[in-house]
């Protein structure tokens, strides 16, 4: 076994980027009286310096890896781990952006402004949505020491309101170090119908869903080629690859035959699947002997609770999941494979993560249409099972007819053993995942997993002791705030060395724990991701109102015995740490990220317009940046030139799983506002639209202003009603995370079934402009 793997450090890498090389050659007045030398590029790395990836999945506990104890084959994760070396103490932040925030800068995610996902973005520096350039990514370091740099999937690290094509990019990917970067701007997406960007340049995804279209596959193909494309033209060069898959947050969405290889799996619900996992976890080493099985909370349904008409519809749900999570492994396991095939694997130093965040229950109950939740619409487990026989039935679960997630029993299944998931950042369930780190040509392989403490800023100061890199202290200019992650190389080839720090705060929305040497305080805070709508006493709420809990996780890896009642004065001292810590990386105020979206959801990123002119073929206009045709006063005034029964659609806004869309068939006007599967209100006029050029008017407007209120939408042809109608229920905060509005065309994911086999469904006349304007 190899001594070590930390790299002799670097010169000069204090201040980024290095000066210039300067000239060999001595010019004189002419080239007789001039000396030609070759300048000498420097080479700023060992000889040795290894390639370096990181694969990112989203929303994944570790109760689903089959290696682990789970039932999910994770044949590629089982692989790592049997190859190189497992970290079963490794943490993230309870959240997608800031964990990506601070895996990709080393910096805990409130100093760095991502307290809160970038949407719900507010003014306190905690939670402004944006990395600073006092953060440099590890991408722009290596970069300025030589890698080649290459991001994929899923960003989410991009203020909301500046993901449309026109930009600024000086906060996308490629803005911040990745000289590459195919995937989505936004925190998920349709896995059939995606809305992508290659670099700075919104694209097109490369095949149907009905040609066999995945995302998870894409986003390996794609990465496969430009690692063949660097093996080509940049073979001299170490590279650094981000892959973050948008597998297994919602929508679920897998093809049929991956779904029915866990057919029947699932039959005796999430409590059963505890207890098969927790005692599988413990033979396989995974968690230690004495770890105790949490118990289930009392706010959260039991497998018995569910009624019998309901369970296939919520067994469906996770075998549709696992197939899910099995085939993002698959393709995992694809580049591992090309990075071998290619000569790479040796020296490639590859961390593993399983999940962002612990497994998530934002499906709550179960559902078709994910963003429901987001939205607070109240809906019945039998609305969803009612809405989807219409559709086709159980089968139609994973397509691209619905935005289906599991119940949140699933979420907190797959964060076996522990009480937590996605968004508690007090509890492991949301904060502890599994990582695997592989790297042939340094580290020996050893089955039994590493329990040093480790938190997710720990992987850029590894990455650097690794290569020999002196964290900077200026990057282009900028003063570089610290480190805040602490080096864990050496315990990639000695278990027993020391590694990650002592202490680390947690916060999500409220949610919040403080570790320190063995021990854990936490405060569940006033929200509970299974739990619909606005938490009970929300608007008075106060941190001080919370009840702490500790823990001492050196001899409760689960967090099954509080300890407050029987050392309080143990409590009081991680308290007053976790104030201070909280102080030190503007975490301040407790909770500032529910300010917009339980406090003031008025304020969510919008844009600051309140008129636009569009012309006839504008698209992908991203929906946080799009004019809320769906839920504010407006009137759209269209100037088209409509062809004999002309068909085609006019404008679409959303996807096929929410949104609103205008569309002219056969001559006929149509409107649909698609509320999230549930409800369909369509308004069609009693006579087609004849021939000529014409100026259409779709007038929406509350009948009763508060949210989700119902909507009055009128359709007129130059200045006479032909059509109106009302939408019982409207979506207060938006239809999509992802998709957008198109202009003349209804691209991504088809909004009305009525034209959903004629998509994307093209106007056939020409839209001269489109007006909107908010009343």
């Amino acid at each position: 076994m190899t001594e070590t793997v930390v790299a002799p450090t670097l010169p000069g890498g204090g201040v980024l980027p290095f000066p210039p090389v300067p000239s060999a050659s001595v010019a004189g007045r002419t080239l007789d009286e001039s000396s030609y030398a070759q300048r000498q590029v420097l080479r700023r790395l060992h000889q040795d310096a290894p390639n370096i990836v990181i694969v990112l999945i989203d929303d994944a506990g570790p109760g689903l890896p089959s290696g682990l104890g789970g039932e999910v084959n994770t044949a590629t994760l089982d692989r790592f781990c049997a190859e190189g070396v497992s970290y079963n103490r490794f943490h993230t932040t309870a959240m997608c952006s800031p964990t990506r925030a601070s895996l990709l800068t080393g910096r805990n995610h409130h100093e760095i402004g991502n307290g809160q996902i970038a949407e719900l973005a507010n003014d306190w520096d905690g939670y402004s949505g944006k990395i600073p350039r006092s953060a440099a990514t590890v991408a722009e370091v290596l970069k300025q020491y030589g890698y080649a740099t290459s991001a994929f999937g899923k960003w989410h690290n991009t203020p909301a309101e500046e993901t449309t094509a026109a930009g600024p990019f000086e906060n996308w990917p490629t803005g911040l170090g990745f000289e590459y970067f195919y995937g989505f701007l936004a925190g998920e997406a349709s896995q059939y119908e995606p809305h992508l960007v290659r670099n700075t340049t919104v694209v097109a995804p490369p095949k149907t869903p009905e040609e066999g279209y995945h995302l998870s596959e894409d986003l390996a193909d794609d990465a496969i080629g430009w690692l063949r494309r660097h093996k080509a033209f940049n073979a001299d060069k170490p590279f650094f690859m981000y892959w973050a898959s948008g597998c297994l947050h919602g929508p679920h969405h897998i093809m049929k035959e991956w779904a029915d290889k866990y057919a029947g799996k699932f039959d005796d619900g999430w409590d059963a699947y505890r207890e098969r996992v927790f005692a599988r976890a413990k033979s396989k080493g995974w968690i230690p002997q004495d770890c105790e099985l949490t118990e289930r909370d009392a706010t959260l349904a039991g497998w018995d609770d569910i009624p019998e008409d309901e369970k296939p519809f919520q067994r469906r749900l996770m075998e549709v999941a696992a197939g899910y999570a099995e085939h993002v492994d698959v393709q995992v396991g694809r580049l591992a494979d090309e990075l071998d095939d290619l000569g790479y694997g040796e020296n490639t130093l590859f961390f593993y993560i399983w999940g962002d965040n612990g497994s998530s229950g934002e499906g709550q109950n179960g559902t078709i249409a994910e963003l429901l939740a987001q939205n607070g619409i109240p809906t019945t487990v039998r609305q969803h099972i009612d809405a989807l026989e219409e559709l086709g039935g159980l089968d139609v679960l994973g397509s691209p007819l619905v935005d289906n997630q599991y119940h949140a029993g699933w979420a907190w299944a797959g964060s076996t053993p522990y009480k937590g998931m996605k968004l508690l950042a007090s509890h492991l369930g949301g904060t502890r995942n599994p990582m695997a780190v592989r790297w042939p040509a340094k580290i020996t392989a050893d089955p039994t997993p590493r329990d040093v403490f480790l938190h997710c800023t720990d992987v850029v100061p590894t990455i650097y002791e690794v290569v020999g890199i002196e964290p900077p202290r200026t990057v282009l200019g900028e003063q570089q705030i610290p480190i805040a992650g602490a080096s864990f190389a050496r315990t990639l080839v000695d278990r027993s060395a020391p590694g990650g720090k002592r202490t680390q705060y947690f916060e999500i929305m409220g949610s919040r724990a403080i570790y320190d040497d063995g021990w854990l305080a936490c405060a569940r805070g006033p929200r509970l991701p299974w739990v619909p709508g606005a938490p009970e006493g929300i608007a008075t709420w106060t941190p001080d109102q919370d009840r702490w809990e500790l823990y001492h996780l050196d001899e409760d890896w689960s967090q099954a015995r509080d300890l407050a009642s029987a050392q309080p004065e143990k409590l009081a001292q991680l308290r007053e740490l976790f104030a201070i810590e909280a102080a030190r990386n503007a975490v301040l105020p407790i909770g500032g990220g529910l300010w917009v979206p339980v406090y003031h959801p008025e304020l969510r990123i919008t844009p600051p317009y309140r008129e636009w002119t569009f012309a006839g073929d504008m698209v992908r206009m991203p929906e946080f940046c799009a004019p809320a045709l769906g839920n504010k006063n407006n009137t759209v005034t269209i100037d088209v030139d409509v062809p004999d029964a002309g068909s085609g659609v006019l404008y679409a806004l959303g996807a096929g799983a929410g949104g609103l869309t205008c569309y002219l068939d056969d001559g006929y006007l149509c409107y649909e506002y698609n509320l999230f599967i549930l409800m369909r209100t369509k308004v069609r006029s009693a006579a087609p639209v004849p021939a000529g050029r014409h100026t259409i008017v779709v007038q929406t407007a509350y009948a009763e202003l508060r949210p989700g209120g119902p909507l009055d939408v009128t359709l007129a042809v130059d200045g006479s009603t032909v059509a109106s109608g009302q939408v019982p229920v409207s979506a207060p905060l938006l239809f999509t995370a992802n998709d957008c509005l198109d202009i003349g065309t209804c691209l991504g994911s088809p909004v009305s079934l009525d034209y959903r086999e004629r998509a994307p469904f093209p106007f056939e006349g020409r839209i001269h402009r489109v007006h909107v304007q908010y009343d």
